[in-house]
């Protein structure tokens, strides 16, 4: 998602913010994969074609189970972190809990 910050028009600037996300998704055997993208149906196509992660390529087709917005990628990735050490069964979870 992007959002634009528009200043007065004699200046003649947009600044584009990205909303970087934290994403889960299921696998076609059942395993889950999470990431993070500023750009979430492009990251989802390149999951699927196998142009992704090496981890999902073998493991097509991939269903998006939640996504999270963080205002920045360090912050993403400190989610990510937080949710890849989590056990399966408390991944969806995470989403429903953390803002």
């Amino acid at each position: 998602m992007r959002n634009f910050k528009v200043f007065p028009p004699f200046l003649g600037i947009f600044i584009t913010t990205l909303t970087w996300l934290v994403y889960l998704l299921e696998c076609s055997d059942g395993s889950f994969y999470a990431g993070i993208t500023n750009r979430l149906e492009h990251r989802l196509e390149a999951h699927n074609s196998g142009q992704g992660a090496r981890y999902t390529r073998s493991r097509r087709p991939v269903v998006l189970l939640a996504t999270q917005q963080h205002p920045n990628r360090s912050e993403a990735s400190k989610a990510e972190a937080k949710l890849k050490r989590l056990p399966r069964s408390q991944k969806l979870g995470f989403f429903e809990t953390n803002p």
